[in-house]
Parts: structure tokens; sequence; C-alpha cells
């Protein structure tokens, strides 16, 4: 399962100078670091978000030296991301040594310099600092994020600093990802190709192979001995949807790959699985798993269909941008009729529950779910390959009104469909994209300064 709390070390910075009148200020700076830490830690801390600070480093509680720095990363060595707090000029030594010393996500901020005193004197200068600083990452190659200059009540600031957690929650997950998959592609779909090694070599994400023998016999067997659990299951998807005459006496099988899936997760210990589920599931035991899909889906599992194991990573990718939403994977399968930028984002059944739009009845035809998702604003992304180069495609789309038609869907317009169109034709991307609401095209782009080999890639930019 994926893990959507982030730990967020503070950082706040002074500059190291014999104490004098002027920009350096020492309480002028220990002040600022003891008020922005208390301020962001009550505003921000939460079921997802805590924090861990630099008090009792020193007498200061505020970095100052290099050694303070080795102090600090000691202290932080659990946290997924550290967050350097210019409080005056600072120390671009100690922030570079400290962040270095980590190797994880860092946001740098300079709060407003605004006190002047009558006779001209500044006190901080801290976004003259923050320069300094951003030149000496960049000089030891540590990638950061940084938040613009401004007062920490600010809505630029709230906005920044819960994108950096989005950011940090999504690298905290990516790393060492291991992925399920279960059987084996189906023939034709040579589109979902992948590279296993390339995965493991350069993003450190394990693929783990499930034989589909294995997966029938732990199927069967759940048929066998979970009989409680199942009459349970078929009475929810009584109670949810309109069934048609050959899906009624097959539900209890239809969930039996809900407590399937959730056995693999456990014993297998992975954040999501690529699965076959076209042909072989149904040729093995006599049932379809999309409607399954759905309800794990909104119990927080994340599966992708048709052996698609960076349709998966895409929507592990968008869950951890959005602390926990639920992704849905919609391919790109017919344009509109009559609107030239809406594009239908559909899949046979598989997108969560949750996501039905509330005037959309909910049906069940030969075991897979038929209804509209609700409507709002939606990212789009796929992450890909090609010749061992790797990107993040991202953008947005919002719901729009469109034929009725069968499986799960959502019509959806975008600024340019035919662009989009000719990304997906001229590649290296192919048709099936995961979504989920909000907008979070922006940590998708940052996202990718923390991994090496994998570049930001977008349509209407």
């Amino acid at each position: 399962m994926l893990n959507y709390q982030v730990r967020i070390g503070l950082a706040p910075l002074r500059r190291d100078v014999t104490p004098r009148p002027g920009i350096f200020n020492w309480q002028k700076a220990e002040e600022r670091a003891k008020r922005l830490t208390a301020y962001i830690k009550e505003q921000y801390a939460d079921n997802n978000v805590s924090f861990a600070d630099v008090a009792g480093i020193n007498d200061r509680d505020i970095i100052i030296t290099e050694r303070d720095a080795d102090l600090a990363a000691e202290r932080f060595r659990d946290v997924d991301a550290v967050f350097i707090i210019n409080c005056n000029f600072g120390n671009e030594e100690a922030a570079a040594r400290l962040a270095g010393k980590l190797g994880k996500p860092v946001l740098l901020w300079a709060p407003l310099d605004e006190e002047f005193s009558p006779d001209g004197m500044r006190y901080t200068d801290s976004q003259c600092g923050m320069f300094g600083i951003s030149r000496q990452l960049q000089r030891c190659n540590i990638p950061f994020s940084y938040l613009q200059t401004c007062r920490v009540e600010d809505p630029l600031f709230d906005q920044g600093f819960r994108r950096f957690v989005a950011v940090a929650c999504m690298v905290k997950n990516f790393r060492g990802l291991r992925v399920a998959q279960v059987g084996m592609r189906p023939k034709p779909f040579c589109s979902v190709i992948f590279n296993e090694g390339e995965l493991l070599q350069k993003f450190g994400i394990q693929t783990v192979p499930v034989n589909l023998a294995v997966v029938i016999d732990k199927y069967n067997e759940i048929l066998t001995r979970r009989g409680a659990e199942l009459e349970k299951g078929a009475a929810l998807l009584r109670g949810r949807y309109e069934l048609d005459e050959p899906t009624e006496p097959l539900l209890k099988k239809v969930y039996a790959f809900v407590l399937l899936y959730q056995e693999i997760f456990r014993e297998y210990d992975v954040g999501a699985i690529s699965a076959e589920c076209w042909t072989a599931m149904q040729r093995a035991v006599g049932a379809m798993p999309c409607t399954a899909y759905s309800i794990l889906a909104d119990k927080g599992y994340i599966v992708s269909c048709e052996s698609d194991m960076h349709g998966a990573i895409s929507m592990v990718l968008l869950a951890c941008a959005s602390l926990g939403k639920v992704p849905f994977f919609g391919e790109f399968t017919v344009r509109h009729p009559e609107e030239k930028n809406t594009e239908l984002l559909w899949h046979c059944g598989p997108f969560a529950y949750s996501l039905k739009a509330q005037d959309s009845k909910a049906s069940m035809v030969n075991m897979r779910q038929w209804f509209r998702v609700k409507d709002g604003r939606y990212t789009v992304a796929r992450f890909e390959q090609d010749n061992g180069k790797y990107t993040l495609l991202s953008g947005v789309c919002d719901s729009a009104e469109g034929p009725y038609t069968f499986g799960t869907y959502l019509w959806a317009k975008f600024k340019n469909l035919p662009q989009w169109e000719k990304k997906l034709v001229e590649g290296p991307y192919i048709h099936h994209l995961a979504e989920i609401e909000g907008d979070y095209t922006e940590e998708l782009r940052e996202f990718c300064k923390y991994v090496p080999h994998l570049a930001p890639d977008s349509v209407d930019e």
C-alpha cells in the first residue's frame, strides 16, 4: 500500500557573523525562526503532515554553522523532505551540507523582508541570502524547489507549501516502489510493453511477478473458504447496481477478486498492481474483475487494467500528488461527434464507484460497471519511455456533456484536443492515461526535478 503521510524537517538558518547592527541581526533572525516554525506547525500539521525541528541542536534553536547542519541531518534521518527557512541572509554552506547529507526533496524560502529602521538600517536581507543558497545548491548538484518570497500568512505561501508536500509524497512513494505484475499482457497489446530492468536500474522500481497459476489457486480457495465475506460482497453489489441477467449468479465470483487482490497486496508487499484482465481471467475462473477494481480503488488500492505497468505507475503518481484521492484509468477512445476539443475517457468498468456522477444510473452488464464520472476538472497524466528515455506527460481537462455510452466514462474537454491526439500518435505515449480530480500539473512537473532520467512533458505549453 502507498503511504501518504509526509514528515518534513523545518530548518531555519541565520548568518554566523560577529554581532553588529544591521542586516545580520541575530535577535531578529532567531525571533523569526521561532515564530515561523510555530506558525507552520500550527497551520499544517494534520493526519498526513508532521514535522521535525531543530530545537535543542544548539542554544539558539537555529542552524548557524556546518556543525549545526550535521546535527540537524542526524535529527532529520526519518523525514521525507526538508524546508530551509532563511531567517536572515542565512548560510549557504550549512544549507547545502544539510541538503546534501539528507538526499531528500528540499524547499527553499525567504520570508518577506519588511522591517526598516528610521535611520535606513535593514535587519534581515533574507531574499538576498536565498540567492546565495540557491547557487550553492546548484553547484552541489542538489535539486530543490523554491517558494516565492512572501509572508507566511499569504495564500502564495499556502499554495507553494502544499504543493511541496505533494511532491515529497510522490518522491517518497516512487523511490523503491514495488508493483505486482499479475499475469502476462494480452497478446495484441504491444503498446503496453515495458522494460523491467530499466525501471529497476533507473528508478529503483521493482516489478514483482505473480504467476497466473498461483492467482487461480488463491481465487479458488477464496471461493471455497470465505463464503460469508462473498455473500456480504454480493449483497453490496446488488445494492449498488441494476444487474443484467447473466451477472446476477456471478456476483460472489466478481467479489472474490476483491479478496484476491487484497491478499496479493499484503503477501507481496506492493504499492500497486498491473493486472491482466482482458481474456485470461475470464477463461481461467469464469468471471471478470472490472467491478472488483472499482471496489478496490475506493479502499485505497491501485490496480491498472490490461497489464499496463506504466499506467499503474501513472496512477500511483496522481494518488500521491493528491495525498490520497482516487485516480482512474480512462483511455482516449473516441472524439465527441460535435465538439472538436472533447474526448471520451473510457474503460470497460474499473473506475471507483465514488467517482460516479450523482445523476448517472449505475448498472452491471456482463460483470462490468456502467456509469458516468462526476463533473469537475481533472489532471490527465502518463509515465512513459521510448529508447531508454522516460517522460511524464500531464495536462488538464474539464468534464463536458456527451452521448450516453457503456462502461465507465468521462466526456473531457481539452484546451487543444488535436494537439493531444498528435502527441499520442507521434509518441512516445499510448492512449492509456491516468486521471484524478483537481489540477496537479505543477506538482508533476516539480516532481521530475527529483527523479534522474525523468523529464516533464506537456501539450498545452
